[in-house]
């Protein structure tokens, strides 16, 4: 709802996980508050935490994001995101941003968190890029998108730091590298959280069994290589050759801009117990820029307690709300390995009690310190069944028992595990998030029974995850025993509540041509999901290929203007060339329509084409009427490329025509709708030169003139060599056996699902059992099907000459002003 003009001018500098916290925390006491944020960053709230998933690989974007931009629309939040303040005017009580914007405020808030400590390296930085290239923070998700991109690329890696950040990259990096070093300055690992034989244990186990190798006592000096990376020097003298170097050495709180606008400021932005800053009463800080009585926190559960007494106070709640501290405690896992600890790490006096556990071959080590009968610190490596109860003991002092090893082991009872009903309503169950067991009982108590329904209310296991277990557990026992199923979980869109061939039948049955029809026809009330839209539209697409009723709303933006949209705002347009073939009319033509719109950068892409980025929406139509070239499917969810090697026509060691038969197959198949991209590659020999093995389908001439053809590769971020579908006998076979294939994967497969997730589902060999040798009798129907589809193939840039909508191509601003890509005279 809009916001009455009584409201108070609530501005808030810091889109990151304190800011937006404390705002959600204000907004559940009914401030009345007129909110405005602002985010160095272009995006939406997002969990930091797990950027390290994100670089493994076992995350997608979408999945950390805290809140998307409905969020803030939703609750009447004015978001400038990828604005920057750069002052605060106490006595106005303005603030003013880089783009030349002034905001008043009556209450402000800085949450304007941490950034990347960069040691004193040299060469590290470029005076002309910044980082040299080849070396990345790692921060931020475009820090980790460049990582990501950059990795692809190389083969050796190096990070530098080795506290928890530093093992999160060098343990993600394996997933894109072959060779990972971690360098840490100290003398052991984690030395904030951990003792000498903690961290040697946890470093035997990094190396044993994950494969990292790590130095310590290793001081980085110097970055070597002039135009990018080629390794880092220590002080000591020592070489490592590498291609990519990750800085994960610590943060700094962000606080340029509170010093500059006269605020008091040590090693963080001064506050006192209500999170006001020093002497002003109307400007407050959290999260890690803030200093509180001395300390400042960089883990998110002393954030959470910030923000709550912030908002207690800010909203007239309560007044008295006090944060008066954290205890500091940390359950989770280290690059795969789990590490908890809590309080001190060393004995202080000769009166602590100090228990320890070593058991090397296992990596496994305990230690207790306990102080006057309580519990003052803890230590666990390689074993965190204890770790639950012990920081309940350590947050609460609870009285312990006479039997020390209790603590650690179970001792002639049955496995450990905390029981939900010994634990209080405020125990925290999940530190990334923030949640305790009284939060969580309470969704279950409002009528939501199912684990992932409440983990998706409350986030609590939505961090690191080590906490899901325990959250299974709370919730079965809230719920009276078991929880139940979540039967949204084999829906195949969230909105609809049918499984995908339930769904395809009922689709079928009542002829539902339109997305709008199946919301109308098929979901209960007929309320319309936008986030179902897509995946509907994808699969009414496959399913009635010219039938099919476009209906705009329900497309994304790439699938809008057939161009895909870039972190400005911009596009990109990438021209088909089958089977990475062009010629040089074509080449002219681009050249020329390049310089005609003075595109920032040319490209070319990893599919043997040619990308022109930076593009204006309105430009579009325009371009693509110059180019006259077929659109290269650079976007959606959909076939995507065929690319190819040589060949026989001219390499020495080719056996099979790779050039003309992937020609052959994307003339075909171009543009094909499915639930997830589909990249294809054709290589004339098992060389490999087109990367055949590691895309969602991929073909390989060998001798005989015979082919094979792989299915379910890849090489993003996930690589996976594709399983041996069949050897065949003719080019014919090869594209009808790719027709087939696809089909079936377009109708079976769930939605956002790629070929490399599908095929292992399945199983090779009851693909192989339904795509080759047809022992289910629907082969006939598959080629069929595909083939409808081929039929109804239209290139959409033809929708330049008469746009779909009157604003289709309607001037857009960019959300953020990119710097020009410099290019060698």
């Amino acid at each position: 709802m809009t916001k009455q003009s009584t409201s108070q001018r609530l501005v808030v500098i810091g889109n990151g996980m304190a800011g937006a916290r404390t705002v959600e925390e204000i907004l559940a006491r009914n401030g009345d508050f007129s909110i405005t944020m602002f985010g160095d960053e272009p995006y939406g709230n997002y969990n930091r935490i797990m950027l390290s998933n994100l670089l493994a690989g076992v995350e997608d974007e979408a999945g950390i994001y805290l809140n998307d931009l409905s969020w803030y629309a939703d609750n009447d939040i004015t978001l400038n995101a990828g604005v920057k303040i750069e002052r605060i005017d106490r006595f106005a009580k303005m603030v003013y941003a880089t783009d030349g914007t002034a905001t008043p405020y009556d209450k402000l808030i800085i949450a304007t968190g941490s950034s990347s400590w960069t040691p004193p390296i040299k060469n590290i930085h470029n005076p002309k890029r910044g980082f040299h290239q080849g070396v990345f923070a790692f921060r931020t998700l475009d820090d980790t998108r460049g990582m990501i991109r950059y990795a692809r690329d190389h083969e050796r890696a190096v990070v530098i730091g080795g506290g928890l950040l530093g093992l999160e990259a060098a343990r993600g990096l394996q997933n894109h590298l072959s060779d990972v070093t971690l360098l840490h300055a100290m003398g052991h690992l984690m030395e904030r959280q951990l003792d000498e034989k903690a961290g040697h244990m946890l470093q035997a186990s990094v190396e044993n069994k994950l494969g990292i190798k790590v130095i310590t006592n290793a001081m980085t000096t110097e970055i070597l290589g002039k135009d990018r990376v080629t390794g880092v020097k220590l002080a000591d003298g020592t070489v490592i050759p590498c291609d990519v170097v990750v800085i994960a050495a610590g943060i700094r709180p962000n606080t340029q801009v509170a010093a500059d606008s006269g605020l008091t400021v040590e090693r963080g932005i001064v506050v006192d117990d209500q999170m006001r800053v020093q002497d002003e009463e109307d400007i407050y800080s959290v999260g890690e820029c803030a200093q509180h009585r001395g300390n400042l926190y960089g883990l998110v559960a002393p954030l959470w307690d910030q923000a709550k007494v912030l908002a207690d106070h800010i909203t007239g709640r309560d007044t008295e709300a006090a944060y008066t501290g954290s205890k500091l405690s940390t359950k989770l896992k280290v690059a795969g390995i789990d590490v908890a600890s809590m309080g001190l790490i060393a004995p202080e006096t000769d009166d602590d009690e100090v228990i320890i556990y070593s058991e090397p071959k296992k990596g496994v080590y305990k230690q207790l310190i306990i102080r006057d009968g309580a519990l003052a610190g803890a230590i666990l490596v390689g074993d965190n069944s204890k770790a639950a109860g012990l920081i309940q003991s350590f947050d609460r002092a609870q009285a312990l028992p006479e039997e020390r090893a209790e603590m650690l082991f179970d001792i002639g009872g049955p496995a450990g595990e905390v029981k939900p009903e010994d634990m209080p309503d405020d125990a925290q169950v999940c530190n990334c998030n923030g949640v305790s067991k009284g939060a969580i009982c309470g969704v279950v108590n409002a009528g939501c029974k199912t684990v992932s329904g409440v983990m998706d209310k409350t986030r609590a296991g939505k961090g690191c995850g080590t906490c899901k277990p325990l959250v299974q557990r709370i919730v079965e026992w809230a719920a009276g025993g078991e929880a139940e199923e979540d039967p949204a979980a084999s829906w195949y869109v969230p909105g609809v509540p049918m499984p995908k061939p339930e769904l395809m039948e009922a689709i079928r049955k009542y002829e539902l041509t339109s997305v709008s029809a199946v919301f109308d026809k098929l979901v209960p009330g007929g309320e319309h999901d936008a986030k179902s839209k897509m995946g509907l539209a994808s699969l009414l697409k496959m399913m009635w290929a010219d039938r099919y009723v476009d209906e705009r709303d329900a497309r994304f933006i790439n699938d809008r203007v057939h161009a895909n949209i870039q972190k400005d705002g911009t596009f990109s347009v990438v021209p088909q060339m089958k089977g990475g073939v062009t010629t040089p009319a074509e080449l002219k033509r681009i050249a020329e329509v390049a310089e005609k719109y003075q595109v920032p950068m040319v490209k070319l892409t990893g599919g043997q084409r040619i990308d022109l980025l930076g593009i204006p929406k309105e430009q579009l139509p325009a371009m693509w009427a110059d180019l006259d070239m077929p659109s290269g499917y650079a976007y959606g969810k959909s076939f995507r490329t065929v690319k190819t090697c040589v060949g026989s026509d001219f390499c020495r060691f080719g056996v099979g025509d790779s050039t003309a038969l992937g020609i052959a197959i994307e003339e075909r198949y171009q543009g094909l709708e499915g639930p997830g991209k589909m990249k294809l590659a054709v290589t004339g020999c098992p060389r490999n030169c087109a990367e055949a093995y590691v895309k969602d389908l991929g073909v390989v001439a060998i001798d005989g003139g015979k082919w094979e053809i792989y299915v379910g590769g890849a090489a993003g971020a996930h690589v996976r060599k594709g399983d041996l579908l069949c050897t065949v006998d003719s080019a014919e076979e090869v594209i009808r056996l790719t027709g087939r294939f696809l089909q079936y994967y377009r109708e079976n497969a769930n939605w956002l699902e790629r070929t490399y997730a599908f095929v292992p589902r399945i199983g090779i060999e009851r693909i192989r059992e339904i795509v080759v040798d047809d022992t289910d009798g629907i082969a006939e129907a598959l080629d069929a099907a595909v083939e409808e589809a081929v039929q109804a193939y239209k290139d959409p840039w033809k929708e330049r000459a008469v746009p779909a909508t009157p604003g289709q191509f309607r001037t857009s601003l960019p959300l953020t002003v990119l710097p020009q890509v410099p290019v060698r005279s």
